[in-house]
């Protein structure tokens, strides 16, 4: 990280924005296969004076699909679904072409493929990704009509397209271990970026609005980079970068890492505003800190134990000076002390995770059975949920698919005779990775704006640039790269170039385009987007409401194992800080909240949606105390009095009981419930808590935060008709 101190903040950004370069990575195999594919079947052609550029064009598109279809769990799966799109891509061209001279048995073929997409999908993802090559190579063959005598020339230029998939995905850009160190380089330039803001907090240069809104929009990147971090690591790629290390160790640190800048901006602000910064001597340690902080890149090949050194030095400076104000307000600590407590308590975790790495790093590496043990708990698979009644989602998903796709064609026949298919396409894109009618609804939003603003700018490039065709192609190219860059960033930038795209191939492949036929592929994406809207609405509908419900059922089942085990550490020996994985399960759990809501949260000016969006809100808080659970204070096995020994399972049981009463009202299964506050208990631990300072101050700190997570529980649980009560179980 101390090489990246003097980047500049919008450089960092930048830097930063793209965590281990997945999206460069990923963008850039798919436009690279296309290019390699085409030109290596164009100059194939030219030797043996083959047939013109539809070769060529069927090898990009196996090129360019070999690597964005694939999506199997390991990368054995994947490199066999990537050998088979081949015969899939071929049995396309194969059936288009020989039913292209009739309209209905084509369509039959359509649908047939997708309603077998999304069923066998449920088998494994593999089935959908043959599916898609299948789809889009007889809608190419379909609509260019190609000549049975040409095959062996399309067979040729698929198995090209396809072999470079394979290459680029498992042999030139195989590396996943540069990709963990990209992504823990991203994370610590954005650690960085957001210590710089802190900084100058501290310093007192920044306080505006706008810097406080920069400041936590850095903080939230953060925590998103950590989660990719966490989501990359495995245990090849950590023994090939950090020999002796595993995959918590590294986890704990960067879980650890991020909490920290996020209690620190969150303890900075509430400082500030309670005039806690005022003081120099404590301002200018909590610098210090900060700065030692940002200089310790632990992971670095060069790293410097000097640094980690001196953050020690600086925490514990600072640790002396918290200590010291609570033996001068001995019985009566002002609020903000504790939110130095709470900075330095943190910044110790950072300490201790840097301090463990280092020692690891600097012993032998693991042994082969410590590998061993670690490669089987990272691959054992995890429990399957259990099955709800009524049809599978794949099958639902199968049968609007079918709806879909068949009025599609009957649509797309009114609108455009000629070319019918482009509704079926956009009604299979549209449902494609959406559940609720709320997604289905924006996804089609999204897609048919990108559509419109796309299709205006590629007539006019297209125009521009007609008859130039090297200069055509490039751009091809290059909206290729965009377009697949920005898929994950905004879906309507992604529809606005694969617009262009096709206006780019239009132009090549008709000789020149109209503003005619790139409008009606405008209407033909809008129609076949209402089309699955309409479908998904009134055929086994899930409403947004319900899967948002779902998201939070899921959300709830995963605290509930959270919270239980982390109440236990009190009494058992659980190492708490092996939560750090389950605190990201949880991160997921409420990113899926985020998600499915985004339709309601968009438009929440409706009565019966009113509600959600506190909800929301409500959840993102527990989510936020959670965390901070992990990242507060170790535990200490330090002998609890009897009467607060006695006191955790019953703060257990009673969370247990909040957490599930909540659930089920949210399942439908009952209506009302009572809830416990956990008051008495709180009071309870407080008064019998052991009376030396530091574990007074750390059990206090800990239950705190329980408490909080139940009073966001309970403030949920009123808004859906519980009660509460302080009596106990």
């Amino acid at each position: 990280m101390k090489n990246l101190l003097k980047e500049p903040y919008l450089l960092s950004r930048f830097l930063a924005s793209d965590p281990g370069r997945k999206r460069l990575n990923q963008a850039g195999k798919a436009t690279l296969s296309l290019i390699f594919s085409v030109f290596t079947v164009l100059i194939i052609i030219n030797w043996a004076d083959g047939p013109e550029l539809t070769p060529a064009i069927m090898g990009g598109i196996a090129g360019m699909m070999g690597i964005l279809v694939v999506s199997d769990d390991t990368t054995k799966q994947k490199k066999v679904t990537t050998l088979l799109l081949s015969l899939s891509a071929m049995g396309g061209v194969t059936f288009g072409s020989l039913l292209a001279y009739n309209a209905y048995l084509v369509s039959a073929l359509m649908i047939a493929i997708i309603f077998s997409a999304f069923y066998f999908s449920k088998y494994g993802s593999r089935y959908f990704s043959l599916g898609m090559i299948a789809f889009m190579t007889v809608y190419f063959a379909s609509f260019l009509k190609l000549p049975s005598e040409q095959f062996l020339w399309f067979y040729m230029a698929i198995f090209i397209g396809v072999t470079y998939a394979y290459l680029n995905n498992f042999i030139l850009f195989k590396g996943s271990a540069q990709l963990l160190r990209r992504s823990m380089n991203s994370f610590h330039r954005q650690a960085n970026l957001t210590f710089k803001l802190l900084m100058k907090m501290l310093e007192g240069s920044s306080t505006s609005d706008r810097y406080n809104k920069r400041l936590l929009y850095n903080v939230k990147k953060l925590r998103e980079y950590a989660g990719h971090v966490s989501a990359d690591l495995n245990v090849h790629d950590i023994k090939e970068l950090w020999p002796g290390l595993t995959a918590a160790q590294v986890k704990l640190y960067v879980f650890d890492t991020a909490m920290f800048v996020a209690t620190l901006a969150d303890s900075l602000t509430q400082l500030k505003e309670n005039e806690g910064l005022e003081a120099a001597d404590v301002r200018y340690r909590l610098a210090k800190v900060v700065f030692s902080l940002q200089k310790a890149d632990v992971l670095a090949v060069d790293y410097d134990e000097e640094n980690l050194r001196e953050a020690q030095k600086a925490i514990g400076e600072l640790r002396s000076i918290i200590n010291d104000l609570f033996t001068q307000y001995k019985g009566d600590p002002q609020g903000w002390h504790y939110l130095l407590r709470r900075i330095e308590s943190t910044a110790n975790h950072v300490t201790r995770a840097a301090l463990s790495i280092q020692q690891v790093k600097n012993e032998e590496p693991l042994t082969p059975s410590d590998d061993k043990k670690e490669e089987q708990e990272e691959e054992s698979p995890t429990d399957q949920p259990d099955k709800k009644k009524g049809l599978e989602p794949t099958t639902k998903k199968a049968y609007q698919a079918l709806v879909a796709g068949s009025i599609s064609i009957v649509v797309g026949y009114a609108i455009s005779p000629v070319q019918p298919y482009w509704v079926v396409l956009t009604s299979f894109i549209v449902l494609l990775g959406t559940q609720s009618v709320g997604r289905i609804y924006l996804k089609g939003l999204q897609r048919s704006i990108g559509t419109i603003i796309g299709a205006v700018i590629g007539f006019f490039l297209a125009n521009l640039v007609s008859g130039n065709s090297q200069l055509e192609v490039f751009l091809l190219f290059a909206v290729v790269f965009f377009a697949f860059y920005l898929l994950t960033v905004s879906y309507t930038m992604m529809s606005l170039f694969i617009t262009m795209l096709i206006a780019f191939m239009y132009d090549l492949m008709l000789g020149g385009i109209s503003f005619s036929l790139l409008s009606a592929r405008v209407i033909d994406t809008i129609a076949g987007a209402g089309i699955a809207l309409i479908v998904s609405s009134f055929l086994f509908p899930t409403k947004t409401r319900d899967k948002v419900y779902e998201t939070f059922s899921e959300y709830l089942e995963e605290l509930d194992i959270y919270m239980t085990q982390y109440i236990r550490s009190f009494t058992e020996e659980i190492n708490i800080k092996e939560l750090a994985d389950q605190a990201f399960t949880l991160d997921e759990k409420l990113q899926a909240v985020l998600d499915e809501a985004e339709p309601i949260m968009q438009h929440a000016g409706t009565r019966r949606h009113s509600e959600l969006p506190r909800w929301v809100t409500i959840f993102t808080a527990i989510n936020y105390y959670a965390d901070h659970l992990v990242a507060s204070s170790y535990l200490k096995n330090i002998g609890y009095p009897e009467q607060v020994r006695q006191t955790f399972p019953t703060l257990e049981n009673q969370m247990s009981h909040n957490i599930t009463t909540i659930k089920k009202i949210l399942d439908g299964d009952q209506t009302g419930g009572t809830l416990y506050t956990l008051q008495e208990e709180r009071e309870l631990i407080e008064r019998g808590a052991p009376l030396e300072e530091q574990h007074y101050i750390d059990l206090v700190h800990h239950v705190y935060y329980i408490w909080r997570v139940n009073q966001s529980l309970i403030l949920l649980g009123e808004k859906l008709g519980a009660s509460q009560t302080e009596k106990s179980l």
